[in-house]
Formats: C-alpha cells, sequence, structure tokens
C-alpha cells in the first residue's frame, strides 16, 4: 500500500509540474513576441535617417530591450486584463489567460527598464513611461482602450515619435528639425496600420464595451482613414527626401513599398464586397507586408548611407 501511495504521489507531482511548465508556456505565447516584430519600422527609419555613426551593439541592445521586452510586455499585460477568447494580433487561438502571465509581463518589464539603464538613464526613464501608458491603455480602472480617439492618439504618438525618439536618445544621436519631422511621420505611419489591427474585432470588442476607432468608423470608414494616414506619411517621407535631395532613398522607398499598396487595396475593394475578407489572418498578412516592407526599404537605405554606397 506504501509503495502504491508513492507511485500516485510521484505522478501528481509529475502532472503538477507537467500543468505548471505549460502555464508557463502559455503565458510566453501571449507575450506575442512575434508580434511585437512588427513594430520595427519604427527603429529602421530612426536609424536610416541618422547622419551620424552609431555603436552597433549598443543598436543591437536597444533593438532587443524595445521588441524582445517591453513590446511584448504590452502584449501580455493587455492580454491579462482583455482576456480574449477569440484572435488576437498574432495569435489566431490564444491560449487561456493565467497568473503566469502577469509575472511574465513584470518581469519583461523589469529586465527592460533594467537592460535600458545600462544603456542610459534617459533611455530608461523613456522605457518606464512608455510601460506606464501602455498599462493605462488596458488595465479596467483607466482603460483607454473605451475611448476611440484618446487611445488611438496614445498608441500612434507613444509607438511612432516617442519610440523614434527613444532610439535615437538610447545611441546618442541629435534630435534636430529633421529629426523631429521624421517622428511625426512615423506617427503618421503607426496611425495608418494601428485602426487594421481592429478591424476584425469588432464583435468582441462591442461586447466587451471597448469603443475602439476601428469600430467607431465602420469597416469602410476604417478602410478610408488608414489610407489617408498612409497617403500623410509616405508624402511626408517623400517630400523631406526630396528636400535633402536623398533621390535614391524615395527609389528604394517606392520599390520596396509598391506590395504595400497592391495588397491593402485588394484587400480594401474585396472587403467592401464581401466582409468575409474582414478576418484575422488577411489582418496579419497586412500588418507582416507592411512591416517587412517598410523594414527592408529602411535597413536598405541605412546600408547604402553607412556604407557609403551613396552620398
Amino acid at each position: 500500500m506504501a509503495k502504491h501511495s508513492s507511485r500516485d504521489n510521484s505522478s501528481t507531482q509529475i502532472s503538477t509540474s507537467s500543468e505548471k511548465d505549460r502555464a508557463w508556456r502559455n503565458a510566453l505565447i501571449l507575450m506575442r513576441i512575434p508580434f511585437s516584430v512588427f513594430l520595427m519600422p519604427v527603429f529602421w527609419f530612426a536609424l536610416s535617417n541618422s547622419n551620424q555613426d552609431f555603436n552597433h551593439w549598443t543598436a543591437f541592445a536597444v533593438f532587443i530591450i524595445i521588441h524582445v521586452f517591453m513590446y511584448p510586455a504590452s502584449n501580455g499585460y493587455n492580454s491579462y486584463h482583455d482576456k480574449d477568447e477569440e484572435s488576437i494580433g498574432g495569435l489566431e487561438n490564444p491560449p487561456l489567460v493565467n497568473q503566469e502571465l502577469f509575472y511574465l509581463v513584470m518581469l519583461f518589464d523589469a529586465t527592460a527598464i533594467i537592460g535600458a539603464y545600462l544603456i542610459s538613464p534617459l533611455f530608461a526613464a523613456m522605457v518606464f513611461v512608455y510601460t506606464m501608458v501602455s498599462k493605462a491603455y488596458s488595465f479596467d480602472k483607466i482603460r483607454l482602450k473605451r475611448y476611440p480617439i484618446a487611445s488611438t492618439v496614445v498608441v500612434t504618438v507613444f509607438q511612432g515619435a516617442f519610440t523614434y525618439g527613444m532610439v535615437l536618445i538610447a545611441l546618442g544621436l541629435p534630435i534636430d528639425k529633421n529629426q523631429m519631422i521624421y517622428a511625426a511621420i512615423s506617427t503618421f505611419l503607426i496611425a495608418g496600420s494601428y485602426p487594421l489591427t481592429q478591424i476584425y474585432q469588432h464583435k468582441e470588442d462591442r461586447e466587451r464595451g471597448d469603443k475602439t476607432l476601428s469600430l467607431k468608423l465602420g469597416i469602410k470608414g476604417t478602410f478610408i482613414f488608414s489610407s489617408f494616414m498612409f497617403l500623410l506619411g509616405f508624402s511626408g517621407i517623400v517630400a523631406s527626401y526630396f528636400m535633402e535631395n536623398k533621390v535614391v532613398d524615395i527609389a528604394v522607398l517606392i520599390i520596396a513599398t509598391a506590395p504595400i499598396g497592391f495588397y491593402f487595396f485588394r484587400w480594401m475593394v474585396r472587403s467592401w464586397k464581401d466582409d468575409d475578407h474582414i478576418n484575422f489572418r488577411n489582418t496579419m498578412n497586412m500588418n507582416a507586408i507592411s512591416s517587412i516592407a517598410l523594414s527592408l526599404a529602411f535597413i536598405t537605405m541605412l546600408v547604402l548611407h553607412h556604407f557609403n554606397f551613396i552620398y
């Protein structure tokens, strides 16, 4: 009987250990690290516009801090409060939210802030501010997500201009008039993509009481708003590059981002005819194409500038 009880206890311990491992794996999945990489064009945009040399290893560390720790902590905290059961950004079938997710969010926040402090105290302060604002977006006592205009302004400014400036400050690069213009342009680019990430979640947002911008605009309104924001962003880049005589950069931008325009307008036309095209897969495809195309454009410019192939 004692041996049998021992085997039962051992099996229970193994089962409990397995459940804990599964809970931590699910929590890590809900941090949605791959989805955070969709925001990387702002990072490459800031580097490609820098006219001074910077430490490449520091730039790599800044990329990791922002995209592997800071953004995922924001994603995880949002999931912790939303407790989504349907598709969310980067996850078609999200696992159930658990307490381990909250602990992982705190760990990622701390890692991002401490890592940033090792590079620059000001950089760490900006990372801290970003983490606090991102929590206000989801936290049920504040929940900026309930307010379409306020949430849109906060998200686009912090993921756009604020992050753009954060990268420059972390690398010790000056912020002049041109850089401030580019920071503003990055906000318009984020404003173009942000409502599209909400467009397939209208039903769930409505049931939860979140009045997102996309929900307020409707399907057609969301596409029109995003078109206008993208147009402002791209026009701003082209005009700025033209003023600085960056003809090659303009050519690189047009060629690299052509797939974005093609996919966006095809998706828009199809969605206006049949809203079945408003789904998770098409939205994620739009995010992926936009992120990869813009990142490739800015990385190409960065290589051309810093290795003196042009200018």
